[in-house]
């Protein structure tokens, strides 16, 4: 006899999972958005909202910096910024600086950029010289350059022009010199890093643009001011931006170089924070130049963006 083959099981249907709806699918996308920029809201609570908070606070009060009790004086350490000659100096120094090293340093970055963008021999070695200076520290070259800038004889650029006869120039010891002197050590320590910026946005440009630019017959200079310069206004706006911060916050480069002299010509508004708020136990007085100093560098550079978009959409 013949075995009888049983009928085959019918499988069981497969559950499918519940079907979200679309309100259930934007809120688990929203929690894990939440999840992933909690790390950095708390670093930014942590580091930033808390600190500028107590500053503010401490901008109100005559606090020390030691006693634990502070007496609360209103407005007067603002009234009193205005009043103190050593911290207006220090306002008007860290402007020009800023104003100085970035109109300075975009003039000369961008031409070094087109000419580092063309094809020589040893193309690599040039960059990598012009990129040197910003690998230092900002606080070694005030150092190197406090040596050649040396107000007596034994400066290195006072014994090149006593080679031919020239008095000893005191270059950090007059005010006027002594800013200069600081602008022109921080616009040679930055030309070279914002020029390869520039020249990563140049290598960017695609060189069909040119190829059709110069079959139409336009000339080296229409093509840089109506082709290059259009697309370069991004890289402006990151390198600008970063001149006006690093600029508007600068004080290891005329620390060591000038030690903020002679006299306050050199003196920064970090310098003054630093200073009042840590040496001479005026906190309060530091907190609120510090508050002051925060609208003003926010001022700038929503003014700097609202620009810089400004001119994109023209050119765009």
């Amino acid at each position: 006899m013949g075995t009888v083959l049983a009928p085959p099981r019918s499988k069981p249907p497969l559950q499918r999972a519940p079907r979200l709806t679309r309100l259930q699918r934007l809120r688990r996308r929203g929690i894990e958005s939440y999840l992933f920029t909690l790390p950095v809201v708390i670093v930014f609570v942590v580091l930033f909202a808390i600190p500028l908070a107590q500053s503010f606070y401490y901008s109100l009060t005559d606090f020390n910096g030691y006693s634990t009790d502070a007496d609360f004086v209103g407005l007067a350490n603002y009234t009193t910024i205005w009043q103190d000659s050593s911290m207006l100096s220090a306002l008007g120094f860290t402007l020009v600086f800023t104003v100085g090293t970035t109109a300075a340093i975009t003039a000369l970055a961008i031409p070094l950029a087109l000419v580092l963008n063309r094809k020589f021999f040893g193309r690599n070695l040039v960059r990598s010289v012009f990129f040197f200076p910003s690998v230092v520290s900002v606080a070694i070259l005030g150092l190197v350059w406090g040596f050649i800038f040396a107000p007596l004889g034994t400066g290195v650029i006072n014994s090149i022009i006593g080679w031919f006869g020239a008095e000893p120039i005191a270059w950090l010891a007059e005010p006027t010199l002594a800013k200069l002197s600081v602008i022109i050590v921080a616009v040679w320590g930055g030309t070279g890093w914002h020029a390869v910026l520039y020249l990563a946005y140049l290598q960017a440009i695609p060189s069909e643009f040119y190829e059709a630019a110069g079959i139409d017959g336009a000339t080296r200079w229409q093509q840089f001011r109506y082709l290059t310069l259009p697309l370069l206004i991004p890289a402006m706006t990151v390198s600008q931006l970063l001149l006006l911060t690093g600029g508007l916050k600068v004080y290891d480069l005329p620390y060591t170089l000038t030690g903020g002299g002679p006299g306050f010509a050199t003196r920064t508004l970090t310098q003054s924070i630093i200073e009042n708020g840590i040496a001479q136990g005026e906190v309060g007085k530091a907190s609120a130049l510090s508050v002051v100093f925060f609208v003003a560098v926010g001022l700038i550079i929503v003014a700097q963006l609202a620009l810089a978009r400004r001119l994109e959409s023209r050119f765009s």
